[in-house]
């Protein structure tokens, strides 16, 4: 049998998920779960992904044998920005189907994998496609990772309308409070979102991320 993939992205760049990939694979395998991550693509890097470095250090685990060979990370690119427009500054070509084969191979061994997407939701992933529509495409649960900063009820109301436009299931939406901020901005935030989720995404579970997690 399969392991489960979900999806992990986030309102914008920089909101927390890599953080929030670490510390939910962290909690999975305290739960007894077998759970590895991925990285769909990495930017701004040479032959090793600090996103997928950063969530060992979080799950306190050394590189895996998956990590090594590469099925965690299929493409790293050297300049910091979108993947396509990295691929094209590196002289290479994204091949979604090389992505979706080495998932497919880390679900044979692991009971889940967290696969990190780079950037938000409408991110092109290829000249031709966007993160969004490789979600839809594949069927994958979406972790959306959000944050208490001035701006979010605007990207994180954006990213669920467009998951319900798409028709992808929103499975958590993680709000994280690291790092912190304006702290009735936060509080504010959350009281908003979890009414506004409730309402429109009654299946949809909004976590909290805590900065001692």
């Amino acid at each position: 049998m399969k392991g489960t993939v979900l999806f992990v992205s986030g309102i914008d760049t920089n909101v927390g998920k890599t953080y929030a990939t670490g510390i939910i694979a962290r909690r999975m395998a305290a739960e007894g779960k077998s759970v590895i991550t991925q990285k769909m693509t990495q930017t701004g890097n040479v032959d090793v992904s600090e996103d997928i470095e950063m969530h060992r250090r979080l799950q306190g685990i050394p590189f895996t044998d998956e990590d090594k060979s590469g099925l965690t990370c299929p493409y790293i690119f050297t300049y910091p920005c979108s993947p396509h427009m990295a691929a094209a500054k590196d002289g290479r070509e994204i091949d979604l189907r090389v992505i979706t084969e080495a998932t497919r191979r880390l679900q044979e061994k692991y009971d889940y994998v967290l696969l990190e997407g780079a950037g938000g939701l409408m991110v092109p992933c290829t000249a031709d496609s966007l993160t969004i529509e490789y979600v839809r495409d594949m069927g994958y649960p979406l972790i959306l990772v959000t944050s208490g900063k001035l701006g979010s009820i605007n990207h994180t109301l954006l990213s669920l309308y467009a998951c319900k436009q798409y028709g992808i299931k929103v499975h958590t939406v993680v709000y994280n409070l690291y790092p912190r901020t304006d702290e009735l901005i936060e509080q504010n935030t959350l009281e908003y979102l979890r009414h506004y989720v409730a309402r429109e995404h009654p299946e949809t579970e909004i976590r909290l991320l805590e900065v001692q997690d």
